[in-house]
């Protein structure tokens, strides 16, 4: 049977490629260092797995949801934006519930655009927001990140048309895959942007517990008039490790809260009660365990790039994210070094180009394993002189 056209037109899945490579090598019995993937390495919290048990014991539970899920929820989350980054947000409009956010991220270009319509994409970026461009028969265009304006797109080299036609921005801060953070001057020039020229914005802030240097992330609707022109979407997934629950929500503009909610009606009848209920736990309790979470990965990042540099590997340090993005030895292309470090070193990441044109150049690699497993993949490009051993 023949597929539509529109799923003939997705994008390969860029990270079922990777996993497959990864799990050949497995079954070769090699010790892989799997720094190729998102998923957090440390355990859900206990207190949410309790409110999970505890939930799932009552049979309320087992019914359906409603629709937009559990009040409860709704209020967590809006009580969370208040405590953590003192933006106000009503649960009754301002929230939505999402399956995870890459539900909510490929799902609102289609509640919101029409056949043709413009919007914009940072480059490199995360693959999935290009499966919301296909579904939605939309048009895209990129914004380049790049280091000379510390991944930030560069609004300035935007040209007129390209204005004039957007009508969806999605950014994501901190990066993935570049580990950058945003500040709140730049959100605010965002919005600025945002009114003028009409485009709706949705800021992906996957990894907002995740700063370092002292410095926590900037939610973008801490920027004046940011509920104005977008939203927000927060998953659980990388904050409180609870990637395999598939849960997040979305917050802000209240209309497309109404957009988002409204499609969802006809695709889902939302999540499983218990599991909304552990949500609620993850955002109004032990809070601090973000803090700690976040200075694990600082500990990680530290030790990566303090190796690197002993080996004459200069790379830069993230300042958010699990993520480092990291520069590749001269004489490589992006998929030449990461088939370099799998083969020669059993070391997976991800190849930069595999998040866009302007990912050429640099592969990513996950903080997610322990600081000895990053010395380790360190010292076995060392062992393998891959800094200086380029493709002939």
């Amino acid at each position: 049977m023949e597929f539509s056209r529109k799923l003939q037109q997705l994008p390969d899945q860029f990270f079922a490629a990777l996993v497959q490579k990864v799990n050949a090598a497995l079954l070769q019995g090699r010790d892989i260092i799997n720094l190729g993937q998102g998923n957090p390495d440390q355990p859900t919290p206990q207190h949410i797995i309790a409110a999970l048990q505890e939930a799932a014991q009552n049979p309320q539970t087992h019914k359906y949801s409603p629709f937009r899920g559990i009040e409860e929820l709704r209020i967590a989350a809006a009580d969370f934006y208040k405590t953590t980054y003192n933006v106000d947000i009503d649960p009754q409009t301002e929230v939505a519930i999402l399956g995870g956010t890459k539900i909510g991220l490929v799902e609102l270009p289609m509640a919101l655009l029409n056949e043709g319509d413009v919007m914009l994409l940072p480059d490199p970026g995360y693959p999935d927001y290009l499966s919301g461009v296909v579904l939605a028969g939309a048009e895209m265009k990129t914004m380049p990140l790049t280091a000379d304006n510390d991944f930030l797109p560069d609004y300035t080299k935007l040209d007129a048309e390209t204005l004039e036609q957007a009508k969806l921005m999605y950014l994501n801060y901190p990066n993935n895959p570049t580990g950058a953070t945003a500040t709140l001057e730049f959100f605010e020039e965002t919005v600025a942007l945002a009114k003028k020229h009409n485009i709706a914005i949705s800021h992906d802030f996957a990894y907002g517990a995740i700063g370092f240097d002292g410095k926590r992330p900037v939610s973008f609707l801490q920027a004046k008039g940011a509920k104005d022109v977008g939203v927000e979407m927060y998953t659980l997934s990388k904050s409180f490790n609870m990637a395999g629950w598939r849960i997040g929500f979305a917050v802000g503009n209240k209309d497309i809260i109404a957009a988002i909610n409204l499609i969802q009606d006809h695709l889902f009848c939302s999540i499983f009660p218990a599991i909304q209920h552990a949500g609620v736990a993850a955002l109004t309790k032990e809070l601090h365990e973000l803090d700690e979470l976040s200075d694990l990965y600082e500990r990680r990042r530290n030790v990566l790039v303090e190796e690197a540099h002993r080996i004459g590997w200069n790379i830069t340090a993230p300042t958010g994210s699990f993520f480092a993005w990291l520069r590749v030895p001269e004489g490589y292309t992006s998929a030449q070094f990461a088939d370099a470090l799998l083969n020669e070193c059993d070391v997976a990441v991800a190849s930069g180009n595999g998040f866009g044109e302007y990912g050429e150049g640099y592969v990513r690699v996950g903080l997610l394993v322990s600081e000895e497993r990053l010395c380790e993949f360190i010292a076995r490009v060392e062992a393998k002189n891959l800094l200086h051993a380029a493709v002939k």
